[in-house]
């Protein structure tokens, strides 16, 4: 049994990198109100240059410009910050507008673009430190975003070393590259050491340790984390698939069910893939019992399909109508099952479900019903042939049509599956050599 997989995580997990890129720089910084602001990297070991801002008029457009970038209005922000890219007198408002281009370039898919318009931004040499740093670790962001997974974290050590800074950002930033990786206790050192330094960790942190520790083999601490986000954010459909992923994954058939039913209870069952798990989930618990009746947990795979279905969130497919006909025939009504699979039958590209539907018959002694779906199962084409025949065998016993049965019986015995059970009903019934 399979559900969505934890991978789906990982693509979430990589939008963590721009929403942790901070604001874009802006030329505001060289301000008289901003130099009179506390530096942000106050122990950096690069030595400041001098700004050679002295246009006001470039210093308003670079302001425009870079504000239309951050609202990613990209015609505007291309219309201005271009022809400052290009040819402004000030290089530090060249630089600036280049970080701007390279969240344009970002926002257009084209992040080696981007990639390269900051490492000529940072290459430019003329900006304050708050500036360069904050362009440096939006590169090693880009990185990751481009899969560049080792220069990434290049990047992030030394805007670490250079800028004498450490912030759970970085660490997030370099657990998320380690991950890629698959250097799973690396991403997993430095995605603890991202909690550690703040009260507040970013939710998605944990699902990244959650991937790590399911990718590496330690369900059981994924798991852990699972529950933990479960108990914590209750109604989160994330958290809620994340853990039900995980007990279905480790065979915890009894835990991922009351997980949803408790889900259920509070809304969190939204696609099929959620109801057809639930139901399959009762099948499990029905065919494992030995506690009680089978048909109770049968007939609740019954309702969860049938509620599914009259919202309008699990098709009526073949293959749904075969997993209603299952759990009737788990719990012993045979003509209900037969009833679901032939709503199957005109719905399936082979003979499965007209196959299934003979037998229910049979086992209810519909000899007469059984007969033709177990003929146009065999002419479509079942998996098991040898058994489609001993089943029709079995229809034209009941029809006391001993002729056709030997028949189909010596059809069933040609197949390897079916062949000593032909052989023995064909020496019992006296029949052949």
């Amino acid at each position: 049994m399979t559900h969505a997989s934890l991978k789906m995580l990982a693509g979430a997990a990589i939008a963590l990198m721009l929403a942790s890129t901070p604001a874009l720089a802006s030329d505001k910084s060289s301000s008289s109100d901003q130099q009179k602001a506390a530096p942000l990297y106050p122990n950096a070991t690069r030595k400041e240059p001098k700004l050679d801002l002295t246009d006001k008029k470039e210093q308003e457009a670079l302001n425009k410009g870079l504000d239309a970038a951050q609202a990613n209005n990209k015609d505007e922000a291309t219309q201005i910050l271009q022809p400052l890219a290009d040819s402004a007198k000030s290089k530090y408002v060249q630089a600036m507008a280049m970080q701007g281009l390279a969240r344009v370039h970002a926002i257009n898919n084209d992040v080696p673009g981007g990639i390269d318009l900051l490492k000529r931004s940072l290459d430019n040499g003329v900006m304050p430190n708050d500036a360069y740093f904050q362009l440096e670790f939006e590169l090693a962001t880009f990185y990751v975003l481009n899969q560049q997974y080792q220069p990434a974290i290049d990047t992030v050590e030394k805007w670490r070393a250079e800028g004498k800074k450490e912030t759970p950002e970085s660490y997030a930033l370099e657990g998320e590259a380690y991950y890629r990786m698959q250097k799973y206790p690396e991403s997993i050192a430095a995605l603890k050491k991202a909690q550690s330094m703040t009260d507040k960790p970013d939710p998605r942190w944990n699902q990244l340790l959650l991937l790590d520790y399911n990718d590496s083999g330690q369900k059981d601490k994924a798991a852990e984390i699972a529950n933990q986000q479960v108990s914590s954010t209750p109604t989160d459909p994330n958290s809620f698939h994340n853990a039900l992923s995980l007990d279905i994954q480790m065979q915890k058939y009894p835990d991922a069910l009351k997980l949803m039913e408790q889900g259920k209870e509070k809304g969190l069952l939204t696609t099929e893939s959620d109801y057809v798990t639930m139901a399959k989930l009762y099948l499990n618990v029905a065919q494992d019992s030995s506690t009680q009746d089978p048909s109770v947990d049968s007939e609740k795979a019954v309702q969860v399909l049938q509620e599914g279905m009259s919202k309008g969130v699990v098709k009526s497919s073949a293959e749904n109508y075969v997993l209603m006909g299952d759990a009737h025939m788990i719990g012993g009504d045979g003509n209900a099952a037969a009833d679901s699979y032939k709503k199957a039958v005109p719905l399936s590209s082979d003979g499965e479900a007209a196959y299934k539907a003979g037998v229910a018959l049979v086992t209810q002694n519909e000899y007469s019903a059984a007969k033709p779906l177990l003929q146009q199962a065999i002419s479509k084409g079942v998996k098991h042939k040898g058994k489609a025949y001993m089943a029709l065998a079995q229809a034209n016993v009941g029809l006391k049509d001993k002729a056709a049965a030997a028949t189909a019986v010596m059809e069933a015995e040609k197949d390897p599956e079916t062949a000593a059970q032909a052989k023995k009903w064909l020496k019992d019934a006296n029949i052949g050599g």
